[in-house]
């Protein structure tokens, strides 16, 4: 009889994680159908329809965990969604660890892989005396100033955003303070704290697995795995993981393909910011205006404005996005569709254009989606990032020239082939001999070893 290896998987309930780390879990038992996966979800609420498709999407090799939900009765209902999703971990953390008890009672655990945002979980992996890793869904440049982090609060008294010159993170370009996360620019705050202690958790990691490839951010991955013996986790570039999504006959988006068929390549301007990033009615007008200014045909992704710039998973309010537009004959130049990609430089979106070749405005909005600009503008120069005017808002004139730029320019053009370069990396690196591969298949080859 055949013994599979069992690895149990923590995930947390934000759309965007899940979906890279299920996409992982896809990927690893389609190379090794002798390893069993269960992962466990804490949850909260009823899941929205995005969430709940993404688990109807995995196959019956992959085995779900549904946790109770947990009792947030007692939080303000306009609550943060950062802070609602740290409270759910931490209610949360006693039924992962039954359920990873449990699990590795009756099977045998090899691994515990939890999400880079739940690092509260390595240190069950030591009690239960079972390899622990993290799997980080977001870049390396990210990951080293993570690990990194303390030693930089030490070094540095003011806050961040206050220092002129960039700052260095090893192994990584230079950035500018104002360019970090959200929670380094308050050093004062709860955010930053807890990011500091989330930090030094990962160094209770037996590995890190980051969602992006070795020829993607080299220097970093170099950098980060020469720092191995003064107690830096090991490092492994595993991906990049994105999700294949496909249209049925009759949903809204056949006639949006129908109509993108009918144009001419590159032509279309796709504008999104992800799974749940909004605007200011401010800087929706303003954006609506560049768009009809620049001339380019284009689909855009419309929601309503939110005051923290972020839809949560539950409680969204569903407006029609149309009431949020300039008057006039604006309303009838674009098409809103209800997909995710491109443009506010979230991981999971910037994978997706990478790994089909599409040259990126990059609008960041919250969390490490500066940080990820800067490597996609200053480092691998694969997109264009607008200028910010002294209230935080790009102006139409700002919006209509970079558009123009990126579709019609002698600059575009260039972007364009540097992507198509490194659409072909990433192709390679998934192939049964490239990096990614060779490296997830050397972390299976061990955990198997272990049953």
């Amino acid at each position: 009889m055949e013994v599979k290896t069992h690895i149990a998987i923590v995930s947390v309930p934000v759309y965007s994680h899940l979906r890279s780390i299920l996409e992982f879990c896809k990927r690893l038992v389609h190379l090794h159908h002798d390893i069993h996966v269960t992962c466990i979800n804490p949850t909260f609420g009823s899941p929205c329809n995005n969430t709940k498709a993404l688990f109807d999407s995995l196959p019956l090799t992959l085995n779900q965990m549904f946790l109770p939900p947990v009792n947030m009765e007692d939080l303000p209902h306009d609550i943060h969604p950062a802070i609602q999703v740290q409270v759910i971990i931490s209610r949360s953390l006693p039924l992962i660890y039954d359920a990873l008890k449990a699990l590795h009672a009756s099977s045998r655990l090899a691994a515990i892989i939890s999400d880079g945002l739940i690092t509260q979980v390595l240190p069950f992996g030591k009690e239960l005396n079972v390899l622990s890793y993290s799997y980080f869904p977001s870049t390396a440049m990210l990951l080293s100033l993570c690990l990194y982090s303390s030693m930089l609060d030490k070094r540095i008294s003011c806050e961040y955003r206050d220092i002129v010159e960039p700052i260095e993170i090893p192994g990584c370009i230079p950035i500018h303070g104002t360019d970090l996360p959200d929670p380094l620019q308050d050093r004062s705050g709860a955010a930053y704290k807890q990011f500091l202690e989330g930090n030094e958790r990962f160094y209770l990691a037996d590995g890190i697995l980051v969602n992006n490839f070795f020829e993607m951010e080299e220097g970093t991955i170099r950098a980060l795995q020469q720092e191995e013996e003064k107690g830096i986790p090991s490092v492994y570039a595993i991906g990049p993981f994105v999700q294949e999504e496909s249209c049925k006959e009759g949903s809204n988006d056949i006639k949006y393909l129908r109509w993108l068929d009918k144009q001419q390549c590159n032509s279309v301007l796709y504008v999104s910011f992800g799974s749940g990033g909004t605007l200011s009615q401010e800087q929706i007008e303003e954006l609506a205006w560049g768009l009809e200014l620049s001339g380019q045909k284009f689909l855009w992704v419309l929601r309503p404005p939110n005051k923290f710039g972020i839809i949560a998973d539950i409680g969204a309010r569903h407006e029609d996005p149309f009431e949020f537009l300039p008057d006039g004959r604006l309303r009838g130049c674009f098409m809103s569709i209800p997909r995710n990609l491109l443009c506010h430089c979230g991981w999971n979106s910037t994978l997706e254009a990478v790994v089909h070749g599409i040259p990126l405005i990059a609008w960041p909005l919250f969390a490490e989606q500066k940080m990820n600009a800067v490597l996609l503008t200053d480092d691998l120069k694969v997109a264009l990032r607008p200028k910010v005017n002294e209230n935080g808002i790009v102006e139409r004139e700002e919006i209509t020239g970079i558009i123009r730029n990126l579709m019609v320019g002698e600059e575009g053009k260039e972007i364009r082939q540097r992507m198509k370069n490194l659409k072909d990396v990433a192709d390679d690196a998934l192939k049964d001999d490239g990096s990614s591969t060779v490296t997830l298949t050397q972390l299976a080859l061990k955990w198997k070893s272990l049953s």
